[in-house]
């Protein structure tokens, strides 16, 4: 069997950061009809372009409040998304930016500026095609050279960064991206910076070229990742929208906070990251409903967030939901989480592996288990052990606490395993 590479540090701390959260935001913003609604809705450039000059953006701070609310360790934001609108100064690249806005200010630098006040790693969004960009079309080498300007700009203004996601070379598959050229000026300027560059609904989890250090799962769950006989450990990482549209819209089709909830989760069990998408308004606030879910999820991370950052995977059932973390830090220490879990004192999860007395198997202990509690409350989980067989009692949540999925910490004898 080949072996698997070992990560990169910054890759391995990509990894460790565990929850993101994305940000599309733009012109596109005012008209509140998503992202995509120049091509969607086949507007033109002549009634598109003019929203520059409607486009007045207060502080960038609730943005990352809500980031922070979640529990989210890092941001990624859309600095220029399809329409080739650039929310930071392109210098001179362009007169299609906020510079030339009645904003009239930086917006990235304020946004890196926020999320470094709160201890929040930066990264940035930026589009490759560009639907307004006569080159983009008519001389795709310059179009290129705008581009790799562009970037150039994001990776040294505004200091260290967590890295860039890339999102568009699905609409010219054929052609030569020179991305060798992109990246490599990337990891001169930012050596530590992640490259993510999105494969789109159709390709999720595809792998592309070497300087890739994740691969993406644009709403859909991830796989565990087979790194054996790779030339280069390569993360994962799943991006997930609260409703239907990424930017703001008129939508109210939000996804549950259980559903969001049990995503990160599953994310976390094949060891992928989960980067979870606000489309805030015009003016860069956050819309109620949305900043509601995010803190509604940073409820259940203020409990359960040490599982989710410390955890890596460790041991999975097909066909079963519960699975363990293991701790990146403390390989004494793991994380059993269940779902399903019945609200009342003394009803277990429901699961076709409960023996007659009401216990959970879980095989494939690699040592003697010393304890295991309940992370919400430190109350102590009964358990047996038989070899290398772990029986639980996995109780629901007592009435007046109900947070989706139950978490309880185990702690293996030291030394022995």
């Amino acid at each position: 069997m080949k072996q698997a590479p070992i990560p990169a540090p910054y890759i391995q701390k990509f990894e460790q950061l565990g929850f993101g959260m994305f940000v599309h935001f733009g012109l596109y913003s005012q008209l509140g009809k998503g992202e995509w609604t120049y091509s969607i809705h086949k507007r033109t450039a002549e009634d598109y372009v003019p929203l520059q000059q409607t486009f007045r953006v207060g502080s960038m701070r609730e943005i990352v409040e809500t980031a922070k609310a979640a529990g989210c360790q890092y941001i990624t934001l859309t600095t220029r998304h399809h329409e080739g609108f650039s929310l930071y100064d392109t210098k001179g690249l362009s007169d299609f930016d906020v510079m030339h806005s009645p904003t009239g200010r930086d917006l990235v630098r304020e946004f890196a500026e926020e999320c470094r006040r709160e201890g929040i790693v930066p990264f940035f969004y930026h589009t490759t095609l560009d639907w307004l960009h006569p080159d983009f079309e008519g001389n795709f080498d310059r179009y290129l050279d705008y581009l790799y300007d562009s970037v150039e700009l994001l990776c040294t203004e505004y200091g260290k960064i967590g890295g860039l996601w890339f999102d568009g070379n699905w609409s010219k598959r054929d052609a030569d991206w020179k991305e060798d050229r992109l990246y490599k000026m990337i990891h001169r300027h930012q050596p530590e910076a992640m490259i993510i560059n999105n494969t789109g609904l159709s390709h999720r989890g595809e792998f592309g070229v070497r300087e890739i250090d994740a691969v993406t799962y644009e709403r859909g769950m991830p796989e565990p990742m087979d790194q054996s006989g790779r030339e280069k450990y390569v993360a994962a990482e799943m991006c997930e929208t609260l409703c239907d549209h990424w930017g703001i819209a008129d939508d109210i089709n939000f996804k549950p906070v259980k559903q969001l909830v049990e995503e990160l989760c599953e994310c976390r069990k094949v060891g992928a990251n989960f980067l979870l998408n606000i489309g805030p308004n015009a003016d860069g606030s956050v819309p109620l409903m949305q900043r509601a879910t995010m803190e509604c999820i940073g409820r259940w991370m203020q409990t359960y967030g040490k599982a989710i950052y410390n955890g890596r995977p460790f041991i999975a059932y097909p066909g079963r939901r519960e699975f363990l973390l293991r701790d990146f830090y403390d390989p004494n220490t793991a994380y059993l989480f269940l779902f399903d879990t019945k609200q009342s004192g003394g009803d277990a999860n429901v699961s076709l592996h409960m023996t007659e007395d009401g216990m959970l198997a879980l095989p494939d202990m690699p040592a003697p288990v010393q304890s295991a509690v309940f992370m919400d409350n430190g109350r102590g989980v009964p358990f047996r052990q038989e070899g290398d067989v772990l029986f639980v009692k996995p109780f629901g949540f007592r009435y007046g606490t109900s947070l989706c999925v139950r978490v309880a910490e185990i702690h293996f004898r030291a030394n022995e395993n």
